[in-house]
């Protein structure tokens, strides 16, 4: 293993933690909208996502712990590889990979609960459609 096998990861895990963040501030978003909409008539809704929303919150640091942790791996063995430590360099590669791949499930996991969420809403949406009057005579 040369050096450059673990650089090439710096720019997927960086883009990745950067997705990751994105995902979080929108998840912040989220909780400041339903806090504004908490009313009588939504409290169901309300209280369908904030369920899913917490859960989400939780894997999103999972996602980001182990993001973090891989990116950290990968550092350390490129350093070990440039002192000579090749074969310990590569344990500490290998290891950032798994970390990495348990990052990427965590995502996996949040995007579905995600989608879940999205059909709440939707579910929401549709209710109030066939409930609204339509003004036709």
């Amino acid at each position: 293993m040369t050096l450059t096998t673990p650089a090439l990861l710096f720019p997927a895990i960086s883009l990745l933690l950067l997705a990751y963040t994105n995902r979080f501030l929108v998840l912040a978003q989220l909780i400041r909208q339903l806090k504004q909409m908490d009313t009588e008539e939504d409290h169901n809704l309300i209280a369908r996502q904030i369920s899913m929303l917490r859960k989400r919150i939780v894997l999103t640091k999972r996602m980001q712990t182990y993001g973090v942790l891989s990116f950290f791996l990968c550092t350390v063995s490129m350093f070990i590889v440039f002192l000579g430590g090749d074969l310990t360099g590569a344990i500490a590669f290998g290891i950032s990979l798994v970390l990495l791949s348990i990052s990427l499930l965590y995502s996996l996991y949040e995007i579905v609960i995600s989608t879940n969420a999205i059909n709440v809403e939707l579910e929401s949406f549709e209710a109030r459609k066939q409930c609204a009057p339509t003004g036709k005579s």
